[in-house]
């Protein structure tokens, strides 16, 4: 049996919840098959506090990573911080070269921006947060009305939930639409599965 593919999820002080364990509960169904993994990494591993308060653990430092196939950035308020940070930005440009998917959430965007991965593509990102993000990537083509947008290996969803169907559109188009049909049964979610949705570019005056 060869070895699972791993997903790993970007940790950082002041994450947001929902940008990393709604996406990773949908990555940890599709775990139950053995085809998967994942893993949790941050600067060190241990503790990192969530823009909520709570915890979650890293499992590994960033350079104690293995090897990715799927790298998952969440956004939250911590990223006002982290786009400074250049352990963290070459870190992701080394380890997105070599993934096979890099998928942000929110603001978590705005890392890949600063990092300089998301150059003279299309991507979309938190709607409240729009104005901000823009500025860390001049080179981007800012997509304002959009659930997720899809260019090349990169995949970048709108605010906190959106993330949730981007995945699941994520998991269709590695395991299968039936896989991610089944997964969103399974959490009682109710799918977006049209990437252009997007209410809420229009609620903040974008669109």
């Amino acid at each position: 049996m060869s070895s699972p593919r791993v997903v790993g999820a970007l940790l950082y002080e002041g994450f947001e919840l929902l940008d990393t364990f709604g996406p990773l509960e949908a990555w940890g169904m599709l775990s139950y098959d053995g085809e998967w993994r994942i893993v949790t990494t941050a600067e060190q591993s241990g503790p990192v506090k969530s823009a909520q308060g709570p915890r979650a653990y890293a499992d590994c430092a960033l350079v104690d990573c293995p090897k990715l196939d799927v790298i998952l950035v969440p956004g939250g308020i911590g990223t006002r911080k982290e786009i400074r940070n250049q352990l963290l930005l070459a870190w992701l440009r080394e380890r997105a070269a070599e993934a096979q998917l890099v998928t942000s959430v929110c603001t978590g965007s705005a890392l890949l921006a600063r990092a300089g991965l998301l150059d003279a593509r299309k991507a979309t990102t938190n709607k409240a947060a729009f104005a901000w993000v823009e500025e860390q990537g001049p080179g981007v083509t800012w997509v304002k009305e959009a659930r997720w947008v899809e260019d090349g290996k990169f995949v970048t969803s709108s605010g906190v939930a959106a993330g949730i169907d981007m995945t699941l559109a994520v998991i269709a188009k590695l395991a299968g639409q039936d896989s991610a049909e089944s997964i969103s049964i399974r959490m009682e979610y109710e799918w977006h599965r049209e990437a252009g949705w997007d209410p809420f570019a229009r609620i903040r005056g974008l669109v």
